[in-house]
């Protein structure tokens, strides 16, 4: 049996990887919670502005793996949102951002 090669001169495509079986899902026990809301770095930067002392651009991007245009990118996002961000500087030079609550109308 010989084999005639292909008019176009290339090689038959290859399927990338071979299908696999499905394993069956494990059924879900009434032991274990549910996650309400998944973990993100955009809650991460929320928690860490949220916190009394703030966070510095430094700790949000050791914290997210951010680069710091991307980080500061975030907090223009969040005030164009509504959301009140205060910076302040301490002593050390550094510049604190902090998330604030609305202040009520008088």
């Amino acid at each position: 049996m010989t084999t005639q090669p292909n008019p176009t001169g290339k090689r038959p495509r290859k399927m990338a990887r071979a299908p696999q079986p499905v394993p069956p899902s494990a059924p879900i026990s009434a032991s274990k919670p549910i996650a309400a809301r998944p973990r993100t770095k955009a809650l991460l930067v929320e928690v860490l502005l949220g916190q009394h002392a703030g966070a510095s651009l430094e700790e949000l991007c050791q914290a997210t793996g951010w680069l710091p245009h991307t980080c500061r990118a975030f907090l223009t996002g969040l005030r164009k949102k509504g959301r009140i961000v205060e910076r302040h500087k301490r002593e050390d030079g550094a510049t604190i951002y902090r998330l604030t609550a609305p202040q009520a109308a008088a």
